[in-house]
């Protein structure tokens, strides 16, 4: 990735025009100059923000565009469009909480048996608002940012916990905040346009909206690569990496609203039962794939695997130089050296920080992983790499690394990180829904997608040949496109390292 972020995708809105630039203390120097307590900085932070919080913490940026969110309505279909397309519907206060009124209302309806979200023009949602958030910070005022962060992440967890069928057309960029919108639906369709990633350490932040959750349940360590580098997927990558369930070209997509629309189910169907009409139908609209591979594939994907297993950042550096040395392979050394650049490029304590939180995540349920990043993102709000990081990569469009703080992961010290985790497994956001089926660990719908690298080897550990494996996986996700594709895939890539 380009060491400044594209214009066309960033984080995002760039509405705003300027930062009020203050010196930036490293986090260290502030709690050792008395600027911060010596007894724990998250601690301390989270007390300010009970003591100070908004007495309307979902209203916290008033201003409201009547028209952002755009609402219809279609015999059993209910869509809701992101509607900022000059802003690559970057995610505002005033959108969640339509956002949020509109699910609450439809979750009560017996006529909504379907609900659509999606974006207009070229984006789905490109992220959040994140230059506001750092002007806020900039002036003294995080307190808001917490309180955009609270609404957002109740939102995307009312999205995870969702009582109706959700569908999200991951039609356009996807990043970041956009991520969140749409990763936690039971369907996800990718096009053609689709761009996805999660590019928060460009910025001197981490990934979020449910990212320490769904990042690490990734095939591999894919989740884990894609998090410290930024790195894009496009089109049916998005599919066949697990982001999206289903691959149909952008073309298609009214008229499959059109049909889902005619869908009706039986008073008494099961979620599974109604998920399945649903997959069958989308089904009906697959137009074949572009590639018979995703573009991360053989070596490279063993590599990526390989490396990014390690337990901290300067390990996975020192793995990537290792498999850059020990390989005749030029397109690896040449990853290699990219990947090894790309990192060094990033907001060292945001990489730290991302790591040690895709690590925990494994074992978070749904439930901890948004109260964890809430945590986790305070801390951010109160350290300088964040709106360093903005004012240079979205404001000044600087094709300089911006002055992080400390300036290199060497410089990264263990009381540095631990001290964004100081108050995390804290029970202090109230979601939308409760109840033990809003805590669960792995996805409840994670069949409709493609197997898993690990569901295909365990199959191989078992001695079975390729194509049995396919014939079982075709019969039982009902002959899904894609899926003959992947498990080849898998098989070629780990049948070698079997033996």
């Amino acid at each position: 990735m380009a060491s400044s972020l594209p214009r066309s995708v960033c984080l995002l809105s760039i509405g705003r025009t300027s930062i009020r630039q203050r010196p930036i203390m490293p986090l260290k120097a502030r709690i050792s100059q008395g600027a911060l307590p010596a007894r724990g900085y998250a601690v301390k932070a989270l007390e300010s923000y009970q003591e100070n919080k908004t007495s309307d913490p979902d209203g916290v940026l008033r201003e409201d565009d009547p028209d952002d969110i755009l609402f219809t309505k279609k015999f059993g279909l209910r869509s809701l469009e992101l509607n900022r397309p000059k802003k690559l519907n970057s995610l505002n206060g005033s959108m969640a909480r339509k956002l949020v009124l509109r699910l609450k209302e439809l979750s009560k309806s017996d006529l909504a048996q379907v609900v659509v979200i999606k974006g207009a023009g070229r984006a789905f949602c490109a992220g959040g608002d994140v230059v506001a958030l750092a002007d806020w910070n900039a002036k003294g005022e995080p307190v808001l940012s917490d309180d955009y962060f609270a609404l957002e992440y109740k939102l995307d967890h009312l999205l995870a916990t969702y009582n109706k069928p959700l569908i999200a057309y991951q039609d356009g960029i996807t990043m970041g905040g956009g991520v969140g919108l749409s990763i936690h639906a039971p369907f996800r369709i990718a096009t053609e346009n689709t761009v996805f990633a999660m590019p928060e350490t460009t910025i001197g932040f981490f990934p979020e909206v449910g990212a320490t959750f769904f990042l690490p349940r990734m095939d591999g360590e894919l989740g884990t690569y894609l998090a410290l580098t930024s790195e894009q997927l496009r089109g049916v990558d998005v599919f066949y990496h697990g982001i999206a369930t289903h691959y149909i070209h952008s073309s298609t997509l009214p008229t499959l609203s059109e049909r889902l629309s005619e869908l009706r189910f039986k008073d008494y169907a099961t979620p599974n039962e109604r998920f399945a009409i649903i997959a069958s139908t989308i089904a009906e609209y697959d137009s074949g794939l572009p590639s018979t591979r995703p573009a991360i594939t053989g070596a490279i994907r063993q590599a990526i695997d390989h490396c990014f297993s390690a337990s901290t950042p300067l390990e996975i550096l020192s793995q990537l130089e290792k498999t850059r040395e020990a390989t005749a392979d030029e397109s690896i050394k040449a990853w290699a050296d990219k990947t090894i650049a790309t990192i060094r490029e990033r907001s060292p304590i945001g990489v730290a920080v991302t790591l040690r939180a895709l690590r925990l995540g494994k074992s978070w349920n749904i439930a901890q992983a948004f109260r964890n990043e809430l945590e986790i993102s305070r801390v951010f709000m109160r350290h300088g790499d964040f709106t360093e990081g903005v004012n240079a990569r979205l404001v000044q469009r600087s094709k300089t690394r911006p002055n992080w703080s400390p300036n290199t992961l060497e410089g990264v010290k263990a009381d540095d990180v631990d001290a964004f985790f100081a108050g995390i497994d804290r029970d202090t956001l109230t979601f939308y829904t409760s109840g033990e089926g809003t805590k669960y660990t792995e996805y409840p719908h994670a069949w409709l997608g493609l197997p898993t690298d690990q569901e295909i080897e365990v199959r191989l550990l078992e001695g079975k040949s390729g194509s049995e494996i396919v014939a079982e996986f075709m019969k039982q996700k009902n002959g899904k496109v894609g899926v003959r594709e992947k498990v080849e895939e898998v098989v070629e890539r780990l049948r070698p390292a079997k033996g």
